[in-house]
């Protein structure tokens, strides 16, 4: 039997209600949320912010991206914790395809015993008979929106993509999650919407307007498209603005995985710049706890920062990777690249405040287990000097390793 789709037409806002306990009687009114706060008035230092009570009942989540770095993470945590996990991921060559698949073997392997708890779908968001029939088949109540055409670089080069992954396949999910009733719309954001933002730390309070990549830009559009779903159906919307996300089973175009593989195997790694440029790194943990909190808080709409809350500078960066790969780097200095920006540090209160989240992994102690990880994970492979492997050549430099198989064939 399928699942009944509901009429497209905005809801009107009632101020009045309870979430979980809305009347049909009751008198609907046009209202400004709660996440309009802030803007064109001065009341961010004294208004209150509503907290939400957690849902901490059995859900049936779907991840998108779940065969990715932070979606395999956020869908293993909850698996692990008792939630069923609904998984659509079009396995795509941004980087080697034998990550992802490996991170799906693992997700299989945590429900041996059950293996009805994890579904997977290979295709693509933007596909909406696709996707319509998922929604139909699984009904799930939350969704957890980790998809996303990532990188900078790579979308100075080719910004077609990332407006079809990103704002496309973002807006028909939001379209089915309001037609299908879904409790709570999550969704991975950017912490490069702040463009070259001077402040000290980013705040989801700052203009960020003035987009610097398309990658940042599609990212915003993201953002601003959430409100308008949730103005007009009345969608409970969380936009996560991640800061540099690094960990085991990270991503290979990604500074951190790509200095200890390039370190370990004595190859040279690029420095873009004189190396004070900072970054607010953030460990894959910290980011699935922020995950699944802003899950299991359905607010209305809210954009959070998840960051780690204090900044490396690149050169230090480095010396660390040294440090716990035990070799030396071998450094090629290179020029500022278009597109990034100089400095990132997540302002990270209002996430604490309505979340409860707070980053527990210091970046030393991150860049340690990632680097331990990495020697258990990867073997050394003989490669000549390649050509740009990862991010679909884009302006990455080459990580070639070879997956050690865990399970058997």
């Amino acid at each position: 039997m399928s699942f009944p789709h509901a009429i497209s037409m905005p809801v009107l806002k009632s101020i009045d209600l309870d979430e979980d306990n809305k009347s049909e009687s009751s008198t609907p009114t046009i209202a400004r949320t709660a996440s309009t706060i802030g803007f064109g008035d001065d009341s961010s230092g004294s208004e209150e912010l509503d907290l939400i009570v957690p849902h901490v009942g059995y859900k049936k989540v779907l991840v998108t991206g779940g065969a990715g770095f932070i979606g395999s993470n956020v869908a293993e945590f909850l698996l692990l914790r008792g939630d069923d996990v609904v998984i659509v991921d079009e396995i795509n060559d941004y980087y080697d395809v034998k990550i992802k698949e490996s991170n799906l073997t693992h997700l299989k392997d945590l429900v041996k015993g059950s293996p009805h708890r994890l579904s997977i779908y290979r295709g693509d968001i933007c596909d909406e008979n696709f996707m319509t029939d998922l929604f139909e088949k699984e009904c799930p109540e939350w969704v957890c929106h980790m998809a996303a055409r990532a990188g900078v670089r790579p979308s100075i080069q080719d910004p077609y993509v990332y407006i079809h992954s990103n704002i496309r396949g973002t807006t028909l999910l939001m379209e089915l999650s309001h037609k299908f009733g879904i409790k709570n719309f999550v969704f991975a954001s950017s912490s490069s919407v702040y463009g070259g933002s001077t402040s000290t730390f980013f705040s989801e309070e700052e203009n960020v307007d003035n987009p610097v990549s398309p990658y940042a830009a599609s990212k915003k559009a993201c953002e601003l498209l959430a409100y308008t779903y949730h103005h007009l159906y009345n969608l409970n919307v969380s936009a996560l603005r991640f800061f540099t996300v690094y960990g085991p089973r990270g991503r290979p175009d990604m500074a951190p995985f790509k200095f200890i593989d390039r370190i370990s195997r004595g190859l040279q790694i690029q420095q873009f710049g004189d190396g004070s440029s900072s970054r607010d790194y953030t460990y894959i943990s910290d980011i699935v706890d922020g995950v699944v909190r802003a899950v299991d808080r359905p607010h209305e709409y809210e954009v959070f920062n998840l960051g780690k809350g204090d900044g490396t500078s690149l050169k230090d960066f480095i010396g660390l990777v040294q440090k716990h790969v035990g070799k030396k780097a071998n450094i090629k200095i290179m020029p500022d690249q278009p597109g990034d920006v100089p400095y990132t540090c997540a302002d990270v209160r209002k996430a604490h405040k309505l979340l409860g989240y707070k980053a527990r992994v210091p970046f030393e102690d991150g860049i340690r287990k990632t680097a331990l990880w990495y020697k258990g994970a990867y073997e050394e492979k003989d490669y000549e000097i390649c050509p740009e492997l990862q991010a679909n050549g884009l302006g990455r430099a080459p990580s070639c390793v070879e997956l050690r198989e865990r399970i058997s064939a």
